[in-house]
Order: C-alpha cells, then structure tokens, then sequence
C-alpha cells in the first residue's frame, strides 16, 4: 500500500521530479519570513513589497488551479503567501492611520493653545 501510493506520488506530473513541485517548496520560505514579520513594528514593513506577495499569490492560487495538470501544492503555498501579505498590509494601514490621527490631534491641539 505504503509502495504503491509513494510510488503514485513520485510519478505525478507534478510531483518531486519536477520543477512544479521544488519551486512551491521553497516558497514556503517567503511565507515564512512574512510571518516572521509579525514580530515587527509596522512602520518597518514595506507596503510595495507585502502588497507584491499578496498580489502574487491570489494570482498563481487562481492559476495553480485552472493549468493541468492541477498543482495542489502550489496553489497552497501562494494561498497563504496572499494571506500573510493580507496580514502584513493591514498591520500598515492600521499603523498609518493611527499616525494621521496622532498627527491632526496635535495640530488640533497647537490652533486650540494658541
């Protein structure tokens, strides 16, 4: 049984002997690192840089599902590169609207002072 499904696995058109298969692979590392980032203050995040993964991957989810054949493992890997770049741009606007609010507050202040 164990033979015959492993065997099914390596001979897939999309399985570990081809390219369809390592590229996804590594790109677990960018989902990775996004969600290292977590950990990082937003203001030294990169809105262009999140918004390319998030781009990227609902792209080639949508695409890894329309080509034959089908490659599962691919539309997972960009499926979650989409929702971490989601995360990560959010995490900014959220800050930089904090930021605008910080900012009229106190300019609200000074024309009250003086």
């Amino acid at each position: 049984m164990f033979r015959a499904n492993f065997s099914k696995f390596w001979n897939h058109p999309a399985g570990p002997k081809t390219v369809h298969f390592w590229a996804p692979a590594m790109k677990w590392t960018l989902v990775l690192s996004g969600i290292s980032d977590y950990t990082r203050p937003p203001q030294y995040l990169s809105a262009r840089q999140y918004g390319a993964l998030a781009a990227t991957g609902t792209i080639w989810t949508r695409w890894s599902l329309v080509v034959r054949p089908k490659n599962y493992f691919n539309a997972t890997v960009n499926f979650f590169l989409a929702i971490v770049g989601s995360i990560q741009l959010s995490r900014i606007y959220v800050y930089n609207q904090q930021q605008k609010r910080i900012t009229a507050n106190a300019e609200a202040q000074k024309q009250n002072i003086a």
